[in-house]
């Protein structure tokens, strides 16, 4: 494809997005940017989430994985299961007889002031550089693809990535997001779809028991590692792994509880919860299956990419046709956006509501002008991120670090949940802080440890072990008074 074919592409995209937001904007107020008034259908929710959840990381490095680790990846699917289980059946409940904007919320009800604001920090932290990391992705896509052969810098690629979202999120936020969501939700499911039917027929595989049949007696399929324990692919490891990450990165995140507390009750939440459960576990497999048939597609033409350059140098370089190109592009950007949109609306509301409390200090008229300016603050924050990734992530190895850095930094929100829940104690609130931002580092210090004398992988389970230490650390402050 050439560049221009791609802008317009890319222009026409986003003239649908920006149609969307125009139909679904009606006051503008906060109750539609926070919550979308509590009106909307679980079905939508249920849809849109897949896409926040995959993101354009997703959809470029699952398929990629599979040369090197088979379909361990599925285990930690697995394990998601039981995560978004737990979600339904307790987080959600909770979060809806509180009535609260902000999840973040329930932790100043349960142990002060202190440690709400440590919880919604760690929030902020993690959303930001995830979210900024995924469209990094995405822009440096769009960079080979596009701008480079029109000398454009990137900081004005990554301008124009962010302007696009600020535009159909600025007014009415989470209400937009909900409709915006399941269309890109949509573009990315049928680009996989198609991508799948286009390789294997290629590699002659004409029926659905064939494509199945082909995968089932792939050594590349092998799903479940029992072997070796200290191995990071173990599956103990990775399923538990799955459950905890689920639980954190989507029941203890404001971006992804946000959606779920727009719907008109805690059963349609609930409901929104399992039917995305089950579709969710689909979807990941169909995306090991894509990588499956890419990796031996790749390996039968001499093709010499792998990890996250294998789908984009056969969907777009190896001679499949203008349409898988045109597939692959939309998908890539549906599902990166579908992320990163809700988590520009989602930190603008957290840092709106926990930070600078504006619902407790504000009129409601104040409360808009001053969200309009967080708004746009977090815009211009994700962009000089983005900016400064160029600068700092050489080589793919980094990358895959950035990875490990949500574990560290959602560990602590899963001990300060956990010992909420199930137990009864206080806390000595203005030592919360300090728990919360030693945990990472003796979490880290363990790990390098473990790796090193003892050759265990924590890998994802690194999530846990800073749960864990963090619920300790915890139980050392706490108060004589229960």
């Amino acid at each position: 494809m050439q560049p221009s074919q791609i802008l317009l592409l890319i222009g026409g995209y986003f003239g649908v997005l920006l149609l969307i937001s125009y139909f679904t904007n009606k006051t503008g107020s906060n109750a539609e940017f926070f919550r979308a008034g509590n009106s909307s259908p679980w079905y939508l929710v249920a849809f849109g989430m897949i896409g926040a959840t995959l993101s354009g990381v997703t959809f470029i490095s699952v398929p990629g994985w599979v040369e090197a680790s088979s379909f361990s990846y599925f285990q930690v699917v697995l394990g998601y299961t039981v995560g978004y289980a737990v979600i339904g059946l307790v987080l959600l409940p909770l979060y809806y007889k509180l009535n609260l904007t902000s999840i973040y919320s329930y932790l100043e009800g349960r142990f002060g002031n202190f440690s709400y604001k440590t919880g919604a920090s760690f929030f902020l932290l993690s959303r930001i550089v995830g979210a900024s990391f995924r469209l990094y992705l995405v822009a440096i896509v769009l960079q080979d693809l596009v701008f480079d052969a029109m000398n454009v810098p990137f900081w004005i690629t990554v301008a124009i990535t962010i302007l696009l979202i600020w535009l159909y999120t600025f007014r009415s936020g989470i209400q937009t997001i909900v409709w915006t969501d399941t269309l890109q939700t949509l573009f990315m499911l049928v680009a996989v779809g198609v991508a799948v039917y286009i390789v294997a027929g290629d590699l002659g595989l004409s029926s659905v028991d064939s494509v199945f049949g082909f995968i089932a007696d792939s050594d590349l399929s092998r799903m479940f590692f029992f072997d070796d324990w200290r191995s990071g692919d173990h599956f103990v490891k990775q399923f538990l792994s799955g459950a905890f990450i689920a639980i954190v990165m989507t029941g203890l995140d404001q971006d992804m509880m946000q959606k779920n507390l727009t719907c008109r009750s805690v059963k349609d939440a609930q409901k929104n919860m399992f039917w995305f459960t089950i579709v969710l576990t689909l979807v990941n497999f169909v995306f090991l299956a894509l990588g499956l048939l890419l990796t031996v597609y790749a390996e039968q033409h001499g093709i010499d990419a792998h990890r996250d350059k294998l789908f984009s140098t056969i969907a777009v370089e190896s001679g499949l046709g203008i349409g898988m190109a045109i597939l692959f592009l939309l998908g890539l950007i549906a599902a990166a956006y579908s992320s990163a949109d809700s988590a520009l609306t989602s930190l603008t509301t957290s840092f709106s509501i926990d930070i600078l409390d504006i619902e407790k200090k504000y009129n409601e008229k104040e409360q808009v002008r001053i969200r309009k300016k967080i708004h746009v603050i977090m815009s211009f924050v994700l962009m000089v991120v983005i900016i400064i990734f160029n600068y700092i992530i050489a080589d793919a190895s980094v990358i895959a670090k950035l990875f490990t850095f949500a574990c560290y930094t959602y560990g602590p929100l899963l001990g300060l949940y956990a010992f909420g829940l199930f137990t009864k104690w206080k806390v000595k609130d203005m030592w919360v802080p300090v728990v919360a931002i030693l945990t990472p580092f003796i979490g880290w210090v363990i790990s390098y440890i473990s790796l090193k004398y003892l050759n265990f992988d924590w890998q994802f389970f690194i999530l846990v072990l800073n749960g864990a230490l963090t619920f300790l650390g915890l139980i050392l402050i706490r108060t004589q008074k229960n």
